[in-house]
């Protein structure tokens, strides 16, 4: 009994993708930069709590939903055959309870904020759940993947301020054209498969533009940072934090140059570093 329970907890980790943190990190850096620019240095501690919390359980949730959805794909492509649900270790059932419990203690965080972040979560929800689906009809599911991941943003502003200035919404935008990016990287190294199963996205849609479409969503990212930066006041810092961001940038271009399957997975994990970069340039700037 006591193995089969350990057995079941490990498997419904490894659905919740708790040993692969490059997803919660891909999520929390947005979600951080929305909530220090929002208290413009000064979380409230509370707040601060709330979205590392929430940024971990969502993004659970988001495997969670992501594979119950790919199920029938997933047994056909090389690199999530050995998933939980497309090996048969957990049932679609499972998965689905899963999902719910994750929301519902996602929403339990939530209700302790401000009606306005409330209602504006139930939007992160919807797109959580829409994304998985997508890419069997569209051929840029990373777009909606995009907004899903920068939700968090204005939410973060809605918590700290009540309100959604438009340096919300350029954040937001800045991130989209970020997921456009690193998300467009990693499904380069399923394109093989992606083709042959019939799951669509901008790594096909873009086929041998990829590259060059990867590079146009990473300066507009950078672009509209800078412009923030500006239009916010934000000191040398913030600025030396987008040039190493930059250069990460850089580095991930000259990983996928061949369109090697294993370089372009390293490329997508370096995005970690893009997000942190930026992030500590505003800690510091801020500070």
């Amino acid at each position: 009994m006591f193995e089969h329970i350990v057995d079941r907890v490990r498997q419904y980790g490894l659905l919740m993708r708790i040993d692969r943190p490059i997803g919660t990190l891909l999520l929390l850096w947005p979600s951080l930069w929305g909530v220090w620019i929002a208290a413009e240095g000064r979380p409230h501690p509370w707040v601060l709590f709330v979205f590392l919390s929430g940024v971990f359980l969502m993004r659970s949730a988001g495997c969670v939903v992501n594979d119950y959805a790919d199920r029938e794909f997933d047994p056909f492509v090389a690199r999530t055959r050995d998933r939980p649900i497309a090996a048969g270790r957990v049932s679609a059932k499972e998965a689905l309870v899963l999902f719910t419990a994750l929301c519902i203690a996602a929403l339990a965080l939530v209700l302790t904020l401000n009606r306005f972040t409330i209602v504006l979560s139930a939007v992160g929800v919807v797109m959580a759940i829409l994304y998985p689906f997508t890419k069997r009809y569209i051929y840029h599911p990373q777009f909606i993947l995009g907004i899903a991941f920068s939700w968090g943003i204005p939410m973060a502003f809605a918590a700290q301020t009540n309100a959604l200035p438009a340096s919300a919404w350029w954040l937001a935008a800045a991130n989209i054209a970020w997921v456009l990016a690193y998300d467009t990287i990693y499904a380069m190294v399923d394109r093989a498969d992606d083709l042959r199963v019939g799951v669509k996205s901008t790594a096909i849609l873009f086929g041998r533009y990829d590259r060059a479409m990867i590079a146009a969503f990473q300066l507009f990212t950078l672009g509209v940072l800078f412009y923030l930066g500006n239009r916010l006041e934000l000191d040398a810092y913030f600025y030396g934090g987008l040039i190493l961001a930059g250069g990460f940038a850089v580095y991930q271009q000259i990983l996928i140059r061949d369109r090697e399957e294993p370089r372009c997975f390293r490329a997508f994990l370096n995005n970690a570093w893009f997000g942190a970069a930026v992030f500590a340039g505003l800690v510091l700037s801020y500070l």
